[in-house]
């Protein structure tokens, strides 16, 4: 089908668009930008009047629970991302059975072709089972489409292991997406270790668990070469060893989920399970380091860190409560905030969800130049809009956001050259607006 999108805000980073451009697709590719080709004639126009036109989100990290156990699936999952204008995730290894092998991976890239919403993209387990132990078979998993390797929630704790790991990696040229934190200082915690864990009578997680892991996993980055991807940070300390780091030109990088930029450990008085996550929310220095971080560059990518859980899941004391949040569908409006609170312009708001973790995995996505896929987010910046968790497309409703008041909400979404979201007011699902 053609499509024309006329009369939007055209914002696209990665090529330095920002302006008031038509933009026309034919088939499943971006024909022209600006004044349509001559003898283009569109089948379905959209009216982007008073929006912004931006690439399709690119969400780096995201733990979709298909193949496995429960009402989560990759149907409503990718459904939540196509409500978030995400239309490019990729996958944690964190499924049952574990992303280890080319038949796993077969498996979820056909079933997210019939579900035809978004792009499912696979970073493979580096150890078989996530065990920590054996290291995975990488050619095979390369082979079979594997866009990075990591182990998921499951922190190496073998350093011979992990430089083994990185030299095999690097061999295929893989990046290696770590969870920098040790199991060790961790010891069974479950928040922040500060003042609030301490009131509350929960055992903490201390910052020196993130940062000896980073300074580990940047000595081991540094010995074997390997293009190293931090998950997650949380800390300030962090923050400072990835910028050091990087300027010693070393191939580091990293994201940060979008909760984290918003929360603190404060969030958890009251013992809110929503806010039991891993990392642990840590304090306001740590939370403006992280914006700090965002700003200049350093952390590169903002994720959803997409953990979604049934209800159960969230439903027992603290401690004992599944850590994560369902964030497909905040990881926008949560990133748009930051522009709202002056941490970032729109653009580079933008290109931290779009083009920003595209390029930290050599991806062609998250850009709209003619021939690129039509992967396109549309939506309104100024239109207020309140979660409700009863109304997400998420099978996990475990959000802190409930009742969150947001700017910025997608109208449309193109994968492929394809509406795969409408927002219609009507439907009963959809997340009201005020």
């Amino acid at each position: 089908m053609n499509i024309s999108i006329l009369n939007g805000r055209l914002i696209d980073p990665a090529n330095g668009i920002d302006d008031t451009l038509d933009l026309h697709i034919q088939g499943q590719q971006i024909l022209a930008i600006g004044a349509a080709p001559e003898g283009f004639e569109a089948q379905e126009t959209i009216d982007a009047s008073g929006c912004i036109v931006c690439p399709g989100l690119v969400d780096i990290a995201a733990s979709l629970r298909d193949p496995g156990p429960g009402r989560i699936d990759l149907a409503s999952e990718t459904a939540a991302a196509a409500r978030g204008g995400i239309t490019t995730l990729v996958c944690t290894p964190d499924t049952q059975p574990v992303i280890d092998t080319p038949a796993v991976i077969e498996l979820i890239h056909r079933t997210a072709r019939k579900l035809r919403r978004t792009r499912v993209l696979i970073a493979a387990a580096l150890t078989q089972g996530l065990d920590g132990q054996q290291l995975a078979n990488m050619a095979a998993l390369a082979r079979a489409g594997a866009v990075a390797l990591s182990n998921a929630r499951h922190p190496l704790a073998n350093t011979l292991v992990e430089r083994r790991a990185l030299e095999y990696a690097a061999t295929f040229g893989l990046t290696v997406m770590l969870r920098p934190e040790d199991p060790h200082l961790r010891a069974g915690g479950c928040a922040h270790e500060g003042a609030v864990a301490t009131r509350l009578g929960l055992p903490g997680i201390p910052s020196c668990a993130e940062t000896v892991a980073v300074a580990r996993d940047l000595a081991l980055a540094e010995h074997t070469g390997a293009r190293v991807h931090f998950h997650a940070l949380s800390t300030s300390g962090a923050a400072n060893q990835l910028r050091e780091a990087q300027a010693a030109k070393l191939p580091v990088s990293a994201d940060v989920a979008a909760h984290q930029l918003h929360l603190t450990e404060m969030d958890i008085e009251g013992f809110d399970a929503d806010c039991h996550v891993s990392p642990p929310l840590r304090t306001l220095a740590d939370r403006e380091a992280l914006r700090q971080a965002v700003a200049d560059g350093t952390i590169a990518a903002i994720c959803s860190d997409h953990q979604p859980h049934e209800l159960d899941a969230k439903e027992a004391p603290f401690p004992e409560t599944a850590p994560g949040i369902s964030g497909l569908e905040t990881l926008l409006a949560l990133t748009l905030r930051l522009v709202d609170e002056g941490v970032l312009s729109l653009t580079e708001a933008i290109a931290r969800v779009t083009c920003g973790p595209a390029d930290l995995l050599g991806l062609p996505h998250g850009r709209l130049g003619a021939g690129s896929p039509a992967d396109v987010c549309i939506f309104e910046p100024d239109t207020p809009w309140t979660l409700h968790r009863s109304a997400l497309c998420s099978e996990g409703r475990n959000t802190p956001f409930d009742g969150w008041e947001f700017e910025g909400q997608v109208t449309h979404t193109l994968f492929n050259g394809r509406v795969v979201y409408r927002r219609d007011a009507r439907e009963p699902t959809q997340v009201t607006s005020n």
